[in-house]
């Protein structure tokens, strides 16, 4: 199918999706499949890792790595966790011009997804096995390095990954479709990340207490692997992605992206969620076992509360969206009920009865905003990518998703260095004050999002994508 899109007066001939039919769902599922694998290996690492090598003193665990901190301010976690940025500010852009530009005969995403898949699994269960079992300095050079090669295994999946609902979606209603279904997947990811608690409890009499945190991951990361090899095997990019490679070179395109009206305001928003979510994900089990003086499985329970109550929102946040036309309203009220929910987690514990109650009830809400905004932001940077292509003649999905990823990381990182400077000033039960105080960092992260997002023209964007050609097979607000 070829459609002809007239910006500033020229006609040009873009190819679309090479069949007018609708996209298989087993595709869909396919690229679910994906989105829950890579979810798992990322979520891995925002949840466990800082527990893992900073412990409360309740947890059994050794301290693997010097809480002392640099300058009076920065301690050893986030200054690793900042020092991978470094690594994404190169690769990223790069992963994503390459692939935007690639002519490979499967396709512009598939074969970079092929070649981070199986490192990308096998680096993040290495960050889990220091070489030295007790505090050590060889431990922190260990975690610098795989940390360097572990990002550039994860963007190469990543980034071509979240380009595809864009590669893939011909439609803002197909885009829509692949946002639900690859934002439950992720959902169901953060689950199974979760459960590696679980595996390491079940596994402690066999094992040492960190020899079955290492076995539980390995088995984690291999479930992982086999989720994200299936769009490897099972998407035909050549049959169902209707983007051209781009010409544009490197800086070009990077400057095309960070200029764009649509996705400043967007970036802006959407780094300041990442980073309370790193938050929420990094402190939940600190939130579980310091103020509530909980087991540490029950984050998993926790956690599960929250994506099965999501699962049932997921299909009411997509009829939403179609009833309103666009994303935007549900979106900053999204970031506004998250915001209440992280106030609320101060005051855990501070009354001594019914300590599951206290936690269940901020999960169970968080279920909300963390389901409008798993499938919000993805389908309203599938049309912003679009946008950009329809009226700028450059199909540069990859470089917005890889900008996108970029400053995810970014805000992800921000999240756990706030998280970890602000332990600083307690995280221990009865010395809990740094732990109560990421929930108030949270809660202004998703404040300044709201502002932030509440200034993003939606209207303006909807109507450019009519006038190209994109017209909804739902109705959108004028």
């Amino acid at each position: 199918m070829i459609r002809s899109i007239v910006v500033q007066d020229t006609v040009m001939t873009t190819e679309t999706s090479p069949t007018s039919e609708e996209l298989p769902q087993k595709i869909v599922l396919a690229l679910a499949a994906g989105y829950l694998g890579m979810s798992i290996l990322l979520n891995l690492l925002n949840t466990l890792l800082v527990f893992f090598y900073l412990p409360p003193d309740t947890a059994g665990l050794p301290s693997l790595v010097t809480d002392t901190t640099v300058l009076g301010i920065l301690n050893v976690i986030a200054l690793i966790a900042a020092a991978g940025r470094f690594t994404d500010a190169i690769t990223d852009p790069i992963i994503a011009s390459r692939s935007d530009s690639s002519n490979h005969p499967k396709g512009r995403r598939i074969p970079f997804m092929a070649a981070g898949m199986v490192p990308g699994a096998i680096l993040t269960l290495l960050m889990f096995i220091p070489p030295v079992g007790e505090e050590s300095g060889w431990n922190i050079v260990w975690l610098l390095g795989i940390q360097v090669l572990l990002y550039i295994s994860l963007t190469a999946y990543v980034t071509p990954a979240f380009a595809l609902v864009a590669d893939l979606g011909s439609t803002p209603a197909e885009r829509l479709r692949l946002s639900t279904w690859t934002s439950m997947a992720w959902a169901i990811g953060l689950v199974l990340a979760a459960t590696t608690l679980f595996l390491a409890g079940l596994l402690d009499g066999p094992f040492s207490v960190v020899r079955g945190w290492q076995v539980a991951v390995g088995i984690v990361c291999t479930v992982a692997l086999l989720f994200m090899m299936v769009p490897v095997f099972m998407i035909d990019e050549r049959k169902y992605a209707h983007a051209e490679p781009s010409t544009m070179p490197l800086l070009e395109s990077l400057k095309g992206v960070l200029g764009n009206k649509f996705f400043r305001f967007y970036a802006a928003a959407d780094f300041a969620y990442f980073g309370g979510l790193a938050i929420i994900q990094t402190g939940i089990l600190f939130y579980v076992t310091v103020l509530l003086e909980l087991e540490e499985w029950v984050s998993t329970v926790l956690l599960l509360l929250m994506v099965i109550v999501s699962a049932f929102l997921f299909p009411l946040v997509a009829g939403w969206a179609r009833k309103q036309g666009g994303g935007k309203r549900l979106t900053v009220f999204a970031f506004l009920v998250a915001s209440g929910v992280f106030l609320a987690i101060t005051a855990l514990g501070l009354i001594d009865t019914l300590p599951f109650l206290q936690a269940a009830l901020p999960i169970a809400v968080f279920a909300l905003p963390f389901a409008i905004l798993s499938v919000m932001p993805q389908w309203i940077l599938a049309d912003i990518a679009e946008h950009a292509a329809l009226t700028g003649g450059e199909a540069q999905a990859g470089m917005f998703y890889a900008t996108r990823t970029f400053l995810q990381k970014l805000s992800t990182t921000l999240g756990v260095v706030m998280f970890a400077l602000l332990l600083q000033f307690g995280r221990d039960v009865g010395d809990d004050l740094g732990v109560r105080l990421t929930g108030l960092g949270g809660a202004i992260l998703y404040m300044v999002a709201a502002a932030l997002f509440s200034k993003y023209d939606e209207k303006t964007l909807q109507r450019e994508l009519a006038e190209a050609g994109q017209i909804s097979e739902f109705s959108r607000n004028d």
